[in-house]
């Protein structure tokens, strides 16, 4: 009994040491990532999300001309910010990646969420396909087919880590909707919050509106980023047609350090 009392200890012991170190490493690239010193690098990694043949061509057919939108958006808004950087983000494309994310747990506890994600960032670490200077931040696109007609998963982005999942379709049609997705969970990882209802996905108000006190409120006709989609009445809400629809909120720009919080 003595030594499974001390085998336990060591493993709690050093599952402990692990969550530090994972931790102190989390919270140091949180603050080089958001001094804004220097242009972030992030790689996307297409995925055949649903193995079909016609997500596979246009997956084939991508080039980081496909993601030019992100860096113009993040450039533009930056500077409304004073951000004096030419080019805060970097987007570049990795080649297509085999491997599959692993998938979130339903209703997770707190210590399935942490396993889960040392999971994710193990199997980023294992199956990254990247040949260039390692990223800051890493998007996996997982894409699938139009012809599907199915309701995507719930995309992701992860600060520790600084991981994003995107789920989209593999379309020219969907690209910019792709692109809009991919700045949110982008956002994510460096620290902004969701500002919209789960139970609805309307934006809230006010830092879930990128005209908050725009007269009369409804309908708007710009989204927040964070808030993800364009409120047309206090139940309806549009997924904005391309970044140029889209605005990054004061909340949102504390939280990513690019304004300071006067509150």
């Amino acid at each position: 009994m003595a030594t499974r009392s001390f085998w336990s200890k060591l493993r709690l012991v050093l599952l402990t040491l692990l969550l530090v170190i994972v931790s102190l490493n989390t919270w140091l690239s949180r603050v080089r990532t958001t001094d804004w010193q220097e242009p972030l690098w992030v790689v996307i990694y297409p995925i055949n999300a649903d193995q079909r043949s016609d997500t596979q061509l246009y997956i084939d057919g991508l080039a980081e001309d496909h993601f030019d939108d992100i860096e113009r958006f993040i450039d533009r808004e930056a500077s409304r910010y004073g951000i004096e950087l030419d080019k805060p983000i970097e987007v570049y494309l990795s080649k297509p990646l085999m491997g599959r994310p692993p998938r979130p747990p339903e209703n997770p506890s707190i210590l399935d969420s942490v396993i889960w994600s040392l999971h994710l960032r193990y199997w980023s670490w294992k199956y990254d396909n990247w040949e260039g200077v390692t990223p800051d931040i890493r998007v996996y696109l997982r894409l699938y087919s139009p012809q599907n007609n199915q309701v995507l998963e719930h995309s992701l982005g992860l600060q520790k880590g600084m991981i994003g999942v995107v789920n989209g379709f593999a379309s020219v049609d969907y690209q910019a909707q792709n692109n809009f997705v991919t700045v949110h969970e982008v956002l994510h990882t460096l620290g902004a919050s969701d500002k919209y209802d789960f139970s609805n996905n309307q934006p809230h108000w006010p830092d879930g509106y990128a005209d908050p006190y725009q007269v009369p409120l409804l309908p708007q006709y710009r989204a927040e980023v964070m808030g993800g989609r364009v409120p047309q009445d206090r139940y309806h809400s549009l997924i904005p047609t391309s970044l140029d629809q889209v605005v990054v909120g004061e909340k949102t720009a504390v939280e990513i350090n690019w304004r300071p919080d006067f509150e």
